[in-house]
């Protein structure tokens, strides 16, 4: 009993009690290398890239904690996180945030001499944003664009470690694209959750800046994402079968997006069950993509 407790702040400072955010920082990643030309990854590799992806999303986790453990006190959801209500401290989750980023420095550095000096400059171009992102809600109006910056090189650091290039056309293009879009639409809607505690602290989000435009700016960015995921799968050759799983999605992200037009009052776990199936229909489209490259 007395370990669980000891434990228990550390899961929830990484997030782990919560398992969907950090698989959702995954699913692009796997999209990347089943579109690649040398699909499929071998299991070494894609070990590397989930112990280096959770080793990442943790180390987020952490900076934005850091960062907003003032801020998060005073914000319904968030005020019961470690850093928030000091089951922690500073120092502690320093140590941590740097040995998670020590992990992600051994993962780079274990890959195959081939990519490993591309990957290690790809993770040196994603550090900066994965550390400011948490601050962007300070002073800029769209702070959803720079976490979907960050999980750009959640497709561009496993295609490079899988084809030691970035000459990847457009399936790597539309890949990235549509993983830009769809983190922005669904961490749009995941902001709405805070908007009253956003307002009073001059708290800047995507679902603030839009306003009543929010949901039709959602629903267009998801539709451009699928759109662009279309074009990197046709590019890539993915066999038929992935396309019912497309139809399936694309359709179901819009469905989801058209429940919450339809609540006048959305309560805040409106918005955490929306996330949860983006999380649900990402993994449907990579599945039909493993399922395309099969067939």
């Amino acid at each position: 009993m007395l370990f669980r407790q000891t434990l228990a702040p550390w899961v929830a400072l990484l997030r782990w009690n919560k398992p969907s955010g950090r698989l959702i920082l995954l699913i692009p990643a796997g999209w990347s290398l089943w579109l690649t030309p040398d699909a499929p990854p071998s299991l070494a590799l894609v070990f590397m890239i989930v112990l280096g992806g959770l080793a990442v999303s943790g180390a987020g986790c952490i900076a934005n904690d850091l960062w907003d453990r003032r801020i998060d006190r005073n914000v319904e959801r968030t005020k019961l996180r470690p850093l928030a209500q000091g089951s922690l401290s500073v120092a502690q989750a320093v140590v941590a945030l740097i040995v998670l980023l020590i992990i992600s420095l051994g993962v780079v550095l274990n890959l195959p001499d081939s990519v490993r000096d591309l990957c290690f400059l790809l993770a040196c171009l994603a550090l900066p944003p994965i550390l400011i992102y948490p601050s962007a809600k300070r002073w800029f109006a769209y702070p959803q664009a720079v976490l979907a910056l960050c999980w750009g090189f959640a497709v561009l650091i496993p295609w490079a470690a899988q084809t030691g290039d970035l000459n990847g056309g457009w399936p790597l293009a539309g890949c990235w694209v549509a993983t830009l879009l769809w983190t922005f639409s669904f961490d749009t809607v995941y902001a709405m959750a805070d908007r009253p505690d956003d307002t009073l602290m001059a708290l800047k989000s995507s679902a603030l800046t839009l306003g009543p435009s929010v949901l039709r700016v959602v629903s267009v960015t998801y539709a451009l994402s699928m759109l662009a995921l279309a074009v990197a799968a046709a590019s890539a050759g993915v066999g038929l079968i992935f396309w019912p799983f497309w139809i399936v999605v694309a359709s179901g992200m819009q469905r989801a997006t058209r429940a919450l037009k339809s609540v006048r009052q959305q309560p805040m776990s409106l918005y955490g069950v929306h996330f949860s199936h983006q999380v649900l229909l990402g993994a449907l489209l990579f599945l039909g993509l493993v399922l395309g490259r099969l067939g």
